[in-house]
Formats: C-alpha cells, structure tokens, sequence
C-alpha cells in the first residue's frame, strides 16, 4: 500500500514546532498499516525537519537559540542578501537539519520514543505556509 498527501502547515513564528499530531491526523491511512514507513518531505529551502524531544518548551527554545549563535542572520560575509538579513542563515540551517525525515510505522501508529516528536522548524521571521509531501507505505 502506497499514499501520498499534501499537507499545509499554517504559518508560525521562527522556531521549532511539533507537528506530529498534524501530520498523524494527515493520513487516516495510518491507522490501518501493521508495518510500514512514513516519509516526510518539506518543500521549501528556509525551513527543515528533525525528530526530537517532544515533551519540553526549554529543548525548542535551546534548538533556536543555539542555530542562531552557529548561524546568526546578517552575517557579513553572506553574498546572497536580496531576501532579507534571515534567508541566507535560513538556507544553511534548513541544509544542516534536512529537507526529509522517515518514521517506521507498527500496528497503526508511527514507532517513535515515547519522548519524540516531529518538527518544522521555521528558519525565517516571516516563513508564511509550509507545504510537505507525506509518504506512507507498508502493508496492512
């Protein structure tokens, strides 16, 4: 069994967002797969994905604060700065954590820690949506 949406994550402010429910309640598919994968893919090169910690705010606020100390927006030495001050160090913590991340999928539900999460994180002050491709496949 294969299925693929599209989803549309309503804009947030910068930072790291759980999105976990969202993309679950994406895809009522899921529940009917005993083993399978979820990908998911996000479409835009200032925003990235990563699986973390989904119980505390103090680990989304330490994700930012420590890829805008590694990266800080403006940084003199960028040449691509038409975007504004935010882009360039956006494109490079987006590469950094990635485009994509792959769930396993057991008896219905996405086979995570019992301490993981999924998140968009939000590289820019002013994102806007936030398109990703949800790919499910296995058997049920």
């Amino acid at each position: 069994m294969w299925t693929q949406r599209d989803l549309t994550l309503k804009p947030v402010r910068r930072g790291f967002h759980l999105i976990t429910r969202e993309v679950v309640s994406a895809l009522p598919e899921l529940s009917g797969v005993r083993v399978g994968l979820l990908h998911v893919f996000i479409q835009h090169t200032s925003a990235s994905l990563t699986i973390s910690e989904n119980a505390s705010p103090d680990v989304r606020r330490d994700f930012e604060t420590y890829f805008n100390h590694a990266v800080p927006d403006g940084w003199a030495d960028f040449e691509h700065t038409l975007e504004g001050p935010d882009d360039m160090a956006a494109h490079i913590k987006a590469s950094v954590l990635g485009s994509s991340v792959s769930v396993p999928v057991r008896e219905g539900r996405l086979a995570m820690g019992t301490w993981q999460g999924v998140y968009v994180c939000e590289h820019r002050d002013h994102g806007g949506p936030r398109r990703l491709v949800l790919t499910l496949m296995g058997e049920s």
